[in-house]
């Protein structure tokens, strides 16, 4: 069986052979070897999201079991930020060098272990503040290289007319990973307690890392890949990316702010949400409000993806479909943020909240997808900058959060605050944002 998959998924020439950090690291997939991988990942992502929702789903009964109020509730909850910020950069150039397909493989292995044992963990002695943020920081930082691998095995393996229907596909395991959590985590919270969504989320991960290692992967280059980590990758090495370039250009920084806003926003609803609705409207059902707006935003997300593509085939000029994506993934959808902080009705809510995250998805087809067509050749890298600028956003943005409702005694502030995170990203973007590769060195750039 080894040697099938061997076979199947990764080619065997000389020139794979002489560069083992990255195994057909400019082969693209064939439409079989892509539809495979797509489906794994779009699992992965799902189960990542499991495992990271897993928190939010659980903090009310925490908080009871523990005695947490909401500060403290909101530095449990922004921890995971401040490991998932380290480790963006580190995964994007590992990503590069070794293959996102590895790197994604050996940290799922590690989070899904560590949702795991959370509970045990938890129960170890009186500091049960200090153990669950101790994990959430562990999480962040096993998690945190999860996107910027993605993005550099997709930039290298898909094709550039298929990256944003593939990209937004596999993205679409964010919203099914926390309609999982959120459906059967709180039947599974109402049921037999906040330690068994850790149980569940967890051990699904760890299903998964053996179907991929037993599948897809070949088991030479990931022993390697792991020889090559434990040894030391050689970080020296010198880079082709003309970095003072790059990082001269308004549109990578166009990009990173955009990313920064995006991810900043996300987080924050994704954190809040769930004592949103379970504070605001004590007798609804946590399966509801868990489950509708992730239901409704894997098919927004997928349509995203095949809108964007289409309209790029149709002949309209990519920056002009990225920041129109951006217009749909940060202006309209803080429009329903807004919405959502100033309503009293149980189905008023819903449908805003549905509508934001929904229209949230259209970020993947629009600033995740523009830093492919800017770096393909360092594209993890360059995405692990951006996503560490919205991590660390992330942590002030849901620790913040916490504060504010703590002091106002008001859930009108959070949504606003999402409001103006969005629209200061998507005016940058709208103004400086571009499609053309800056990667390349000066004499061969085509601007």
């Amino acid at each position: 069986m080894p040697s099938q998959r061997s076979s199947l998924m990764h080619p065997t020439t000389e020139e794979t052979r002489k560069t083992p950090f990255a195994a057909a690291e400019d082969t693209q997939w064939s439409r079989p070897e892509c539809q495979a991988w797509t489906g794994m990942l779009l699992l992965g992502t799902c189960l990542l999201y499991c495992a990271r929702v897993t928190m939010p789903v659980c903090t009310v009964a925490m908080s009871q079991d523990f005695g947490w109020n909401k500060k403290e509730a909101g530095i449990v909850l922004s921890s995971f930020f401040w490991g998932y910020c380290l480790t963006q950069v580190v995964g994007g150039h590992l990503g590069d060098r070794l293959g996102g397909e590895k790197v994604i493989l050996l940290s799922a292995s590690t989070w899904g272990f560590i949702t795991v044992v959370t509970p045990l963990l938890v129960h170890l002695g009186s500091g049960h503040l200090a153990f669950m943020t101790f994990s959430r920081i562990l999480m962040g930082l096993l998690q945190g290289v999860y996107f910027p691998a993605l993005t550099s095995l997709l930039s290298q393996r898909v094709q550039e007319s298929e990256r944003a229907f593939t990209y937004s596909t596999v993205g679409a395991g964010s919203q099914f990973g926390t309609l999982v959590t959120g459906g059967v985590g709180s039947v599974l919270l109402d049921w037999c307690g906040w330690q068994s969504v850790f149980y569940f989320s967890g051990g699904l991960t760890l299903l998964w890392v053996y179907y991929v290692y037993r599948y897809l992967l070949n088991e030479k280059d990931l022993v390697l890949a792991l020889g090559v980590l434990a040894q030391g990758l050689p970080m020296a090495r010198p880079s082709k990316v003309p970095w003072r370039q790059l990082f001269r250009k308004p549109s990578v920084w166009a990009a990173v702010f955009s990313q920064l806003s995006s991810a900043c926003s996300f987080f924050i609803l994704l954190s809040w949400l769930p004592t949103f609705f379970k504070e605001t409207f004590p007798y609804s059902k946590g399966w509801i409000f868990n489950v509708v707006p992730w239901l409704l935003a894997i098919p927004a997300s997928l349509f995203s993806g095949f809108l964007s593509d289409r309209l790029i085939s149709q002949g309209y000029r990519v920056i002009a479909v990225r920041k129109f994506m951006q217009v749909m993934g940060l202006g309209l959808s803080s429009i329903f943020a807004l919405c959502l902080g100033h309503t009293t009705s149980f189905l008023k809510a819903m449908i805003f909240a549905s509508a934001s995250i929904g229209f949230q998805t259209f970020n993947h087809s629009g600033i995740s997808v523009n830093i492919q067509d800017l770096a393909p050749s360092c594209a993890g890298f360059l995405f692990g900058v951006a996503n560490t600028a919205g991590a660390l956003a992330g942590v002030i943005g849901v620790c913040l959060s916490g504060y504010l409702i703590e002091a106002t005694g008001s859930w009108t502030c959070i949504f606003n605050l999402v409001a103006i995170i969005s629209n200061l990203g998507l005016g940058t973007f709208l103004v400086f944002g571009k499609a053309q590769r800056v990667d390349l060195a000066p004499t061969h750039e085509d601007l």
